[in-house]
């Protein structure tokens, strides 16, 4: 069994910032990928960004320059800081890991989504 679970979301303001924070807990083996995927209503979940376990990171071009992703991989933690927040990035996020639970192959998980919403 593994779980993943999110913290940080909340309503700012236009220009504000938040830190999404994920923590995965269970009988890991090792951890590959970790990363935030976004749903917002009517659309598709996309990806916004994501770590390899070497530190490699890829982000979406909407983001780019204004996320940051990191990843403490001894606390098995990953964490997303938003700032220069837009109404567009309003959206249910999601962490999103691929984990080897001891015994197993990889397999792809999901924390329960945290609502992050830009208003005025």
């Amino acid at each position: 069994q593994v779980q993943l679970v999110e913290s940080g979301g909340g309503l700012v303001q236009p220009g504000g910032s938040l830190r999404l924070s994920c923590a995965a807990s269970g009988n890991i083996f090792t951890i590959y990928t970790m990363g935030w995927y976004r749903q917002a209503p009517g659309n598709q979940r996309e990806l916004v960004a994501a770590t390899n376990k070497g530190g490699a990171t890829n982000y979406a071009d909407s983001v780019q320059g204004r996320f940051t992703i990191s990843r403490d991989n001894g606390k098995n933690t990953v964490s997303l800081q938003m700032n220069s927040l837009k109404p567009e990035d309003t959206a249910v996020y999601y962490c999103n890991a691929v984990i080897a639970i001891v015994g197993q192959g990889p397999g792809n998980y999901w924390g329960q989504g945290t609502q992050v919403t830009v208003s005025s």
